[in-house]
């Protein structure tokens, strides 16, 4: 296990759409340890594959971590299969936008399929933190960024913000 550098917007690559997962072996299953590797040491609740440079449809979450618990789960070619009309609205944030907060409306609740680490086809029912994570996870896989979700202002303003960060951590 090792951890990789995480891709930071404006990356193109961030735009990719992800490749689905043929077969779950070894490959794989090594890049899904380095992936939660990765999301710890970043202090993250998530991560997507192509924000390591894979353009793969893999997933890692761990919602527990935050109150200082560890239950990562992995989600190989998710799918949402329903979603509520009911929606709620969170604030969330990105390891590939760092420091870039703002609030995200979403489906409340899901259900979805996909495989485990194992290749063992899985169903899930999730709502709040857990739902939003993994519907924020799904948007990497299709090239998408949450601040893509916010009005063309919030997103330039946000975008700018990174911009000028990323210029001071240069000049540092």
């Amino acid at each position: 296990m090792s951890v990789r550098p995480i891709l930071i917007a404006p990356d193109p690559r961030l735009k990719l759409i992800s490749e689905p997962v043929a077969e779950v072996d070894d490959h794989i299953r090594a890049l899904i340890a380095d992936m939660i590797e990765t999301m710890y040491d970043a202090d993250g609740i998530g991560l997507a594959a192509i924000q390591v440079g894979e353009a793969k449809r893999i997933i890692v979450l761990d919602v527990e971590q935050k109150e200082g618990g560890r239950n990562p789960r992995v989600f190989i070619n998710p799918v949402i299969t329903w979603n509520s009309e009911a929606t709620e609205v969170m604030e969330e944030g990105c390891l590939s936008v760092p420091e870039i907060w703002d609030e995200v409306e979403r489906p409340r609740a899901i259900k979805a399929q996909y495989l485990d680490s194992h290749g063992v086809p899985q169903s899930l029912d999730a709502e709040g933190i857990l739902a939003v994570c993994l519907q924020h996870e799904m948007d990497h896989l299709n090239g998408v960024l949450f601040v893509d979700h916010l009005s063309k202002l919030k997103r330039s303003m946000a975008l700018k913000k990174l911009a000028k960060a990323k210029k001071l951590k240069k000049a540092g």
